[in-house]
């Protein structure tokens, strides 16, 4: 026998990737073509703008949040019609072909409680005024993206408890309803069928493991006790990887143990089973890596501050030929130029991949302004902002350079994405403390 269980659970995505993949570093300006640049276009990519709108197909926005149903859906939807009318088959022999249409039915039904169940995790989140960035349904059940961490241990808690809840409140309801049905007519096996796999997604999302929602339970606990977030991730990863390896061992014997299959051990149900575990734990024990790096980088994530990774610029009027503004900016080992206007206030930053462009010979004739980008809205960074809220405000207005600026209003540099991207590799390079 085949049995799918639906991981279904909130996801805190963090922030896998540095806010572009441009190499921005290297020496001043004015050092010659073999000053490292950016090769694009220099008005700078989303970085993961494509990847989340690739999720699938798109099928609506509940709550305001985009719902996508990945293409692995469809494997699994047409692995559980398969299994699905065939145990309709023998329990309902009179239905004939038609059986497959009312188990294609049920696994559409399915999948429509695990949107309820990632619905509730999008609500919390909401609650709590964490953005939520998609849900989507796949192959093994559905994720909601949150994209920040909740604040307190006990907002995790409740976060990662609605899930599992609404399963059972689920399991609950087609458990009456099967009160008022015959048990062995179509919407009596339907309501069985409903009933049983929102009672296994809500108990296997309960262990307490990460990426489950159960794992986040315990890391909410963990941390309440221990006072620090990082220790509830480690407790709660090790208990998942532990997890993997007793699903990958343990749920083959269950089955077969347990008298679900009726063919041997070389036999093709077992077979299956041993194939769904190792898939299973495997994605178990990914996740929970995944939870550990996440946790790791958000430890690391103050390290970067605009302060600290920002160039020392020089101003220059727009008119100004690059051989100049590069002769200046070298005398005062600047690395950056800010186009200025007559009053001195800034307008636009020059972008190092259009220097590098320019050959030395025709640096004295280009103007500095042929090779500048206007500032635009979010192109200005206050000096203060670090972290997650630094990340968040580079991909809110992409760019290759920004104007750093002061409290004030004063000039104070030029930030490159290359030096954050960097800084953000390093950052993860270290080993953990």
């Amino acid at each position: 026998m085949i049995v799918v269980i639906a991981a279904a659970g909130c996801e805190d995505s963090g922030r896998e990737e540095p806010v572009a993949d441009t190499d921005n570093g290297g020496g001043p300006y004015g050092s010659g073509p073999g000053t490292p640049g950016d090769k694009g276009s220099g008005e700078g990519r989303r970085p993961d703008r494509r990847r989340y709108t690739s999720g699938g197909i798109l099928m609506g926005r509940p709550f305001g949040v985009p719902v996508y149903v990945a293409p692995s859906w469809f494997l699994v939807a047409a692995l559980i019609t398969w299994v699905f009318g065939g145990q309709l088959d023998r329990v309902l022999p009179e239905l004939g072909g038609a059986r497959y249409l009312i188990a294609l039915f049920f696994a559409v039904a399915f999948y429509a409680s695990v949107l309820v169940h990632e619905l509730a995790h999008t609500v919390a989140a909401l609650r709590f005024k964490l953005p939520v960035r998609r849900i989507q349904l796949q192959f093994f059940g559905g994720v909601s993206e949150i994209e920040k961490e909740s604040e307190t241990p006990g907002r995790e808690f409740v976060l990662a408890f609605v899930g599992p809840l609404l399963s059972l409140v689920l399991a609950g309801v087609f458990y009456a309803g099967m009160q008022v049905v015959e048990p062995d007519t179509v919407p009596g096996v339907l309501l069985a069928g409903l009933m049983v796999s929102n009672l296994i997604v809500a108990v296997f999302n309960l262990l307490p493991g990460l990426p489950l929602d159960g794992g986040r339970m315990l890391r909410a606990v963990v941390w309440k006790i221990s006072g620090k977030p990082m220790t509830g991730t480690v407790a709660a990863a090790w208990t998942g990887r532990a997890l993997a390896i007793a699903v990958l061992i343990g749920f083959p014997l269950a089955t077969h143990a347990g008298g679900f299959t009726d063919e041997g051990v070389g036999g093709m149900d077992t077979l299956t089973d041993a194939l769904l575990a190792a898939i299973l734990a495997a994605i178990i024990w990914t996740g929970a890596g995944n939870s550990l790096r996440m946790a790791r980088l958000r430890e690391r994530l103050p390290d970067l501050r605009a302060r600290t990774l920002t160039r020392r610029a020089v101003p220059v009027e727009s008119a100004t030929p690059l051989s100049e503004a590069l002769r200046r900016a070298n005398e005062a080992g600047a690395r950056a130029l800010v186009v200025v206007d007559g009053q001195g206030d800034p307008v636009a930053v020059v972008r190092e991949a259009a220097i590098v462009g320019i050959p030395e010979h025709r640096r004295p004739w280009v103007a500095v302004s042929t090779l500048a980008q206007d500032l635009k809205e979010g192109m200005r960074v206050p000096a203060e902002l670090a972290g997650e809220d630094l990340l968040d405000h580079l991909r809110a207005a992409p760019a290759t350079e920004y104007l750093v600026v002061e409290e004030t209003g004063e000039i104070y540099g030029v930030l490159s994405t290359g030096d954050v991207e960097k800084a953000f590799v390093e950052a993860m390079a270290k080993p953990a403390s």
